[in-house]
């Protein structure tokens, strides 16, 4: 063959050209339905993967957002909508200021309420404005794709999928109701599965199993609550009523952004597929950054950052925290776009930006100040970094415990932390040689994989567009309704025939006894009385 070729230069450019050809007509075609903020930025490295294996991908967002922006790894299609930028930005500048002033527990809750009913308002418009975009939609529809690749947080995507009749693909991480778990089928025993905001383990004593499980009560009738504005707007778009936790359940793959290094080993279904710790690939820092790191000197820096929704918070709070890292000797690398703090010590660098995972990866960096979302805790995994987090809402109060409870990192308080608080926290986790060695030995065990995460995502996907779905992973409960599901025909039934035997044991046993009684009655001989 390679004789051949050698001597046919033309046959050989032919040959090739035609693999290339052939390569591009195995790629498919996929529409991308994201949500937007750091969900977004976790999706996009999935589709950079899928782009290279030659698929073509149609990313589908509205004009309006914060961080989903054209590239040259998909085609963008975007939609108006009914809010501007400054509405948009402001919205979560003020969501990221809410929830971290002071006030007692029920002003806070109650301004978090009110900003997480304005956000959500904007969700539903936002999905409002694309399903009845009839140009898009129309076009999506002569578009020919094999697959739907979406975030279910929020179902746009999949009551898309639903009208478009294609198979979709979820990119989740969690909710705060266990939507995974009911739409799944997945069994999610309370006795040792924690539940989202209990602050639990997977190892309870008895009274916090009776904490989880009361927590657990009300799971279903959140998600109803929570998807219930989306239920009407699926019902009215698709013409028929539709309950959207059955949507969720014809999605053929969820890629859950979990690893047991990290979360509680549970049970699994056969189509909920593992890809925790998927942005752990750094690439060499700028010149910039890589000469801040050399200036540190023996010390090392620390990288602080409280995710891409929080930039700013309260001056009393920034002062708080600049005095707590002047204490330190490392250098503090501070992702903060707000007031400068006037005690702002010399030790400390203030960015608008910094490459997260890539200062993460450098040998110099001591620890990591984190609020403890998915991505910067896998990150801070990946990179054997130990780690002091400051929750701040949704499952991030979880993820500081999981890495607690794993001798990998501190927690702090952020409402209550004190600038004493902070200074011992960070001074141990940097110092206390325990914290490197738990972090390494979670490290090894999350890169000791037969296939990266990354790879494994743009598999199953691929996995869905060649074979339109995964009927064969579906299990036959999504096919039950709850009383078949947990067998209470079956026990009902059993109980009954249980019963009805009893009951013709017993009448049998009595119709015997007064047979036997009544027999001894009449061959009683009448005895003589004795005469004196």
């Amino acid at each position: 063959m390679a004789l051949v070729l050698s001597a046919h230069p033309r046959v050989s450019a032919t040959l090739v050209l035609l693999l290339s050809v052939l390569h591009l007509a195995a790629g498919g075609k996929l529409l991308v339905v994201p949500v937007d903020g750091s969900h977004w930025l976790s999706m996009r490295e999935v589709l950079v993967g899928l782009h290279q294996k030659g698929h073509e991908i149609v990313v589908v967002a509205p004009e309006i957002n914060l961080y989903i922006k054209p590239s040259e790894d998909f085609v963008m299609k975007m939609y108006p909508v009914s809010f501007t930028q400054d509405e948009l930005d402001e919205n979560f500048q003020a969501f990221s200021k809410e929830i971290t002033e002071d006030g007692s527990i029920l002003e806070r809750a109650v301004r978090f309420y009110e900003r997480v009913k304005k956000t959500f308002a904007i969700y539903l418009a936002t999905c409002t404005n694309l399903l009845y975009n009839k140009d898009l939609v129309s076009y999506l529809k002569e578009s020919n794709f094999d697959a739907v690749f979406t975030d279910p947080m929020l179902p746009c995507g999949q009551i898309l999928a639903e009208h478009l009749s294609l198979p979709s693909v979820f990119y989740f991480r969690g909710s705060a109701c266990g939507l995974e778990y009911e739409a799944t089928q997945c069994p999610n025993p309370p006795s040792y599965v924690p539940r989202v905001l209990t602050d639990l383990t997977d190892h309870m004593n008895f009274l916090q199993r009776v904490k989880n499980l009361i927590f657990d009560i009300p799971h279903s009738f959140f998600c109803e609550f929570i998807f219930q504005s989306y239920r009407k707007l699926a019902s009215e778009f698709l013409q028929r009523e539709v309950n959207t936790l059955d949507l969720f359940r014809r999605a053929s793959i969820w890629l859950m952004r979990f690893d047991f290094v990290f979360d509680y080993p549970r049970p699994l279904m056969p189509n909920m597929i593992f890809v925790g710790g998927i942005s752990c690939v750094h690439k060499k820092l700028s010149q910039e950054f890589e000469a801040i790191v050399n200036a540190s000197g023996e010390h090392g820096i620390v990288v602080f950052s409280l995710g891409s929704m929080v930039s700013e918070i309260p001056m009393k709070k920034a002062e708080e925290i600049a005095d707590a890292l002047g204490s330190v000797p490392q250098t503090v690398l501070w992702r903060y776009t707000g007031e400068v703090p006037h005690n702002l010590p010399k030790n400390v660098k203030l960015l608008k930006w910094l490459p997260q995972n890539d200062l993460l990866a450098h040998p110099k960096t001591r620890a990591f100040i984190t609020h403890g979302g998915s991505h910067g805790v896998y990150e801070g995994i990946c990179n054997a970094v130990p780690m002091l987090l400051m929750p701040l809402f949704g499952d991030q109060m979880d993820n500081a415990k999981r890495v607690e409870s794993r001798g990998a990192g501190l927690t702090l308080n952020i409402l209550e932390m004190t600038s004493q608080d902070i200074s011992t926290a960070l001074k141990a986790v940097i110092n206390d040689k325990k914290y490197k060695e738990n972090i390494q030995r979670l490290s090894d065990l999350h890169l000791d994989r037969p296939i990266h995460p990354l790879d494994l995502a743009v598999y199953w996907v691929e996995f869905v567009m060649r074979h339109k779905g995964a009927p064969h992973l579906r299990p036959a409960a999504h096919d039950l309704n709850w009383i078949q599901y947990h067998s209470l025909d079956v026990i009902a039934f059993l109980l009954a025939v249980v019963l009805l035997s009893l009951f013709i044991s017993l009448k049998c046993c009595l119709f015997c006894c007064r047979r036997c009684c009544c027999k001894k009655g009449r061959t009683r001989k009448p005895t003589k009385s004795k005469s004196h």
